[in-house]
């Protein structure tokens, strides 16, 4: 990097530090801060709900996956994705839009207390708090280590800049700022991936690149699946992500509660899945051009795309693509400290304190922006140890630590708000979520040496595959459907206009609490 290059990274922090500050006129009470009021537009809750999934992994790990096996990069990976965002744009989105515009909720797991119990409401609360941390600290690893690389900083360093900058704009504007950096930081993506998509078919032969490129990459680079990535494992991420992307991580719920309406959380998810099917095409495909512009230096192949820009690109647009490794790496880290800031406010506070119960507005944003401090100052501890044995171990699971744990979390909470599942209560919820974690311990850390390993697709989804069959199993084995639980579900899958018709067909229930006192008369799936 010269000094063009650190003009334009410069740049890109104090821009995001001004629309923080700028965001933070927009929150005056703890639902702007954690669902923007129920105000945002669908365009920028979809644009931001895209960008919340992305990390300095897409650069790194997916780079080297492209690297040495091409097309299936792609195929297993934002293709799922992109489909099962489409499956939630109907099924999940508009129902956790009403969590907030109908039960007047701020955290996605508020209404678990109303739908179980309090207890089952701690278990995925802390459980889901507690392996994010380990997951945030390993993305700012990632990008210090990319950081390091083009600058020089130390690791540490790397991760105080880009933590205390993340942490000064989320913190003052809540989910408000992380919605516009992350706008901001798609727009500086839009210009980057097509950068450096320019620079490699430059580089090889023009616009005809294209189509031309095939016949010169290795062996095996266009086929949809391959190496450890098969058909089975497709099939196993599908099932995973439509649940984690819906919103069983929960910072992508939050996107579909801060639109005005159920039907806007439809057109964001939308949006989203768009998204997620067209742009991982531009930015993928000089990472499979990759093999004929240079020699990956590490095994796995992860230093390919920073290899490749460093050769490419000329002063000032390096500087650019810099800066989108950032920019993706700062929206998931901004947009999970909010998420997880709203669950342990909303959720876990009140349960450990009677003053949190009855916070005003002022001692609960207080809060809010507090635990969003903590829970980004306790990953960014964690990710200063990437160098000890431990965290080298964890490093290299924590996205098989994602995807097989957060079926057992996101499982009571997704389905418990659809109809067909009325009958699972606290039981199943509390004994699918603890099957799935002993689920996940046995198949990644039981089976393991030699003959006895078992292959990733499995690793990653028999823990979400034994939660969904105890939830659904217990269900009909011990329903525990009360009237108060029927209420609420017909509460959360009525339409927008259809509060008032709610309510009448459920007498003395009272919309947007989630306290009802008979049963609901409709039970339709």
């Amino acid at each position: 990097m010269n000094s063009l290059d650190w003009v334009v990274l410069v740049g890109y922090f104090g821009v995001m530090i001004a629309i923080g500050v700028w965001s933070h006129k927009r929150v005056d009470n703890v639902s702007d801060f954690f669902t923007a009021g129920g105000k945002m537009p669908w365009w920028l809750s979809g644009i931001s709900h895209h960008m919340s999934g992305y990390s300095a992994v897409m650069f790194t790990g997916y780079a080297g996956i492209a690297y040495q096996y091409g097309v299936t990069s792609f195929v297993t990976w934002s293709l799922p994705i992109a489909i099962g965002i489409g499956i939630g744009a109907k099924l999940f989105a508009p129902r956790l839009n009403r969590l907030r515009s109908k039960l007047h909720v701020a955290s996605p797991l508020e209404y678990l207390k109303n739908r179980y119990n309090i207890p089952t409401q701690q278990a995925l609360a802390w459980s889901g708090l507690l392996l994010k941390i380990v997951d945030v600290g390993a993305k700012w690893a990632a990008i210090a280590t990319l950081l390091s690389v083009f600058t020089g900083i130390t690791l540490t360093q790397g991760i105080l800049i880009t933590g205390v900058i993340t942490a000064i704009y989320c913190t003052i504007g809540g989910l408000w700022a992380d919605a516009l950096t992350e706008l901001g930081q798609f727009i500086i993506q839009l210009f980057a991936g097509l950068a450096m998509l320019i620079a490699v078919m430059h580089k090889l032969d023009g616009f005809s690149t294209l189509w031309t490129v095939w016949d010169k990459l290795p062996s095996g680079h266009s086929h949809p699946t391959a190496g450890p990535y098969t058909v089975t494992f497709l099939l196993a991420f599908l099932f995973i992500k439509t649940f984690e992307y819906n919103g069983g991580m929960w910072n992508q719920a939050q996107r579909y509660m801060a639109t005005d309406s159920a039907r806007s959380a439809t057109r964001s998810a939308r949006l989203s899945s768009i998204l997620w099917l067209v742009w991982p095409l531009v930015l993928f495909f000089p990472m499979w051009c990759a093999p004929l512009l240079v020699q990956a230096k590490k095994p796995d192949a992860s230093d390919s795309y920073a290899l490749m820009t460093e050769g490419l690109l000329p002063h000032g647009l390096l500087g650019l693509v810099i800066v989108g490794f950032f920019s993706h790496t700062m929206a998931m880290c901004s947009s999970d400290a909010n998420a997880i800031s709203a669950v342990f406010t909303r959720d876990i506070a009140p349960v450990l304190s009677k003053s949190a119960r009855s916070w005003s507005e002022r001692s609960g944003l207080i809060a809010a922006r507090s635990s969003t401090l903590l829970f980004l100052g306790l990953s960014m501890a964690i990710a200063t140890q990437v160098n000890s044995p431990t965290f080298k171990d964890i490093i290299t699971v924590v996205i098989k630590w994602v995807a097989g744990l957060m079926g057992p979390i996101a499982i009571p909470f997704m389905l418990g708000m659809l109809r067909r599942f009325r009958k699972s209560g606290p039981t199943a919820a509390l004994v699918s979520w603890a099957a799935g974690l002993v689920g996940f311990y046995i198949v990644n850390y039981t089976f393991t040496g030699s003959e006895r390993d078992i292959a990733l697709q499995w690793q990653v989804s028999v823990p979400l595959a034994i939660s969904l069959v105890l939830y659904v199993l217990i269900g009909f084995i011990k329903p525990e459907d009360t009237p108060e639980r029927d209420a609420l579900i017909l509460e959360i899958n009525s339409g927008d206009g259809d509060g008032g018709a709610a309510a009448a067909a459920v007498p003395g229930a009272r919309a947007g609490t989630g306290e009802t006192v008979v049963t609901a008369t409709d039970t339709r799936d």
